[in-house]
């Protein structure tokens, strides 16, 4: 893997296996995304990945309702011993109301069509020479939920030395002919995902409102706490969210309210001090209103480690093959940043990669428009590409002793 020709080897291999699966990869694709399913809701998605790879019996392993998890899963393939592990992370869950509207089904796609590609060449081409083994975890709850904690907490990663996945997003304005950039380090912010129920005593609103404790302004006052919070933080942190339960009727003292939040900054260091002066605003309108409050708080997502030494190699595979990349997209035109996933908190646990691709749509992320594009032809086709060049990255951890050392060296810096 050293020499151009040995990349060159590789990815003539990894194109011909694409080739080869194109139209299952398509059809899988088409699957996921015309029938979208909510967090760990992903019955369908499941079991048709996972009959995918029963039906090719390439000696793959498959293992359903992987980690404790229902709707994740396991597909594996292993050869020889003391080899190095690479994974992909398949995503597949929707947005209520919105389908695919952060394109999870070509999240999964590339994942996918990467895991066979790495496999495969590496059968074709290191099998004599190598062991190694390549994982496809499908991580359930992206959008909500946290499934990739739940999956590392289960020790779903605990020998993996690099993970690999790729997500979408619109064409960038100031750069119409990227096809993909390898990573994104300012756009992926620490979060933590709160539910906040604050309970009072109904009464009639005309008759004996003086009875009650109203839930309800409670919740407006949290509310305004927050929003004059805002003035007085980093412009990097983000603060959102919004009214689940107000009450029953108009003539109903509120006696059970409940919001929802989730609270964003650069990294898990400075996230916590951030959440706390968020929690004294919850708890001052519980205080002025005469309410309890209860917090129900979902995993929290870190920022994301960007491995450099596997973003500088995909770059250099991605252009080695025609699909304009460049190593960050941060600055660009029309680039998107403020979002969060769980992909950062494999990031703390293993050398993590995830790039972005991106599509022709209409609108950006978590909008219908988006996942109209989700679903066309050409996005299928940018997210094969991108399989190709995680594919070839994917090799190259297997084989490249002296790539494999700097990708730890940089990980332990990092972490």
């Amino acid at each position: 893997m050293q020499s151009v020709q040995s990349q060159q080897s590789v990815i003539k291999k990894v194109r011909e296996v694409l080739d080869k699966y194109e139209p299952r990869l398509s059809e899988i694709n088409q699957k996921i995304w015309s029938n979208p399913e909510l967090a760990f809701e992903e019955h369908d998605a499941h079991d048709n990945i996972c009959a995918f790879f029963d039906a090719l019996a390439n000696g793959y392993t498959v293992k359903r309702h992987a980690y404790g998890v229902n709707t994740a899963f396991e597909v594996s393939y292993t050869h020889g011993q003391a080899g190095r592990v690479v994974a992909f992370n398949a995503e597949y869950d929707g947005l209520p109301g919105m389908g695919h509207a952060c394109g999870h089904n070509l999240i999964a796609t590339s994942s996918i069509a990467s895991f066979l590609a790495t496999t495969e060449a590496m059968k074709a081409l290191y099998s004599d020479t190598t062991g190694f083994s390549v994982r496809l975890l499908g991580t359930p709850a992206e959008e909500g939920g946290g499934g990739k904690v739940n999956l590392i907490d289960a020790g779903a990663y605990k020998d993996v030395d690099a993970c690999l996945m790729v997500h979408p997003y619109p064409i960038l304005s100031g750069a119409p002919d990227l096809l993909s950039s390898a990573s994104d380090s300012s756009q992926y912010l620490a979060i933590n995902s709160v539910e906040v129920t604050y309970t009072g005593k109904p009464a009639h609103a005309s008759a004996a409102p003086w009875e009650g404790i109203n839930a309800l302004d409670a919740v407006v006052a949290a509310y305004v706490n927050i929003s004059m919070l805002r003035q007085q933080i980093l412009p990097t942190q983000k603060i959102h969210g919004v009214v689940l339960r107000g009450g029953e009727r108009p003539n109903v003292i509120p006696a059970s309210t409940t919001v929802e939040y989730y609270i964003r900054s650069e990294t898990k260091e400075t996230l916590d001090p951030l959440t706390e002066r968020v929690v004294k605003c919850f708890d001052a309108a519980a205080t002025a209103t005469g309410c309890s409050v209860e917090y129900k708080w979902a995993p929290s997502h870190t920022d994301m480690k960007v491995n450099k030494p596997i973003r500088d190699s995909y770059t250099s595979a991605m252009n080695a093959m025609g699909y304009k990349t460049i190593a960050d997209a941060v600055g660009q035109e029309g680039g998107l940043s403020g979002g969060s996933t769980d992909m950062g908190n494999v990031s703390y646990e293993v050398p993590g990669f995830h790039g972005g691709f991106y599509i022709r749509t209409d609108g950006v992320n978590h909008t219908p428009q988006f996942t109209a594009g989700a679903g066309s032809e050409e996005s299928f086709q940018r997210s094969l590409a991108c399989a190709a060049g995680m594919a070839v990255v994917g090799c190259r951890v297997l084989v490249d002793d002296k790539f494999s050392s700097a990708i730890k060296v940089d990980f332990q810096k990092k972490k």
